[in-house]
């Protein structure tokens, strides 16, 4: 059973940055996929920023640009580095993966990322 535990989430005010840390309790070398959604109150999740199992980033439209997927398979870590943040970023951010095996992706708890205005 894979394991995700978010870190890094915290208040910060616009057009600041914050790093989200995503810390698996496996190898995270061979997958399939890794990346976050994120939901707001209210709204419906949203895919923000993933990779492929070939390395390959892709981000949402509303955050490309501003935010970077990365991974450091040595630490079986994903990270997402959030810079110029808006309110409208403000959510909880979840961290998922996805492998060849289970049918489902596996998803982190969640953390909360709040920026003032």
């Amino acid at each position: 059973q894979v394991q995700l535990v978010e870190s890094g989430g915290g208040l910060v005010q616009a057009g600041g940055s914050l790093r989200l840390s995503c810390a698996a309790s496996g190898s995270i070398a061979s997958m399939r996929a890794v990346g976050w959604y994120r939901q707001a109150p209210g709204k419906q999740r949203e895919w923000v920023a993933g990779l492929t199992s070939g390395g390959l980033a892709n981000y949402a439209d509303s955050v490309k640009g501003r935010f970077t997927i990365s991974r450091d398979n040595a630490k079986n870590t994903v990270y997402l580095q959030m810079n110029s943040l808006q309110p409208e970023d403000t959510a909880v951010y979840y961290c998922y993966l996805r492998t060849f095996v289970a049918p489902a992706p596996y998803w982190g708890r969640g953390t909360q990322v709040t920026v003032s205005s």
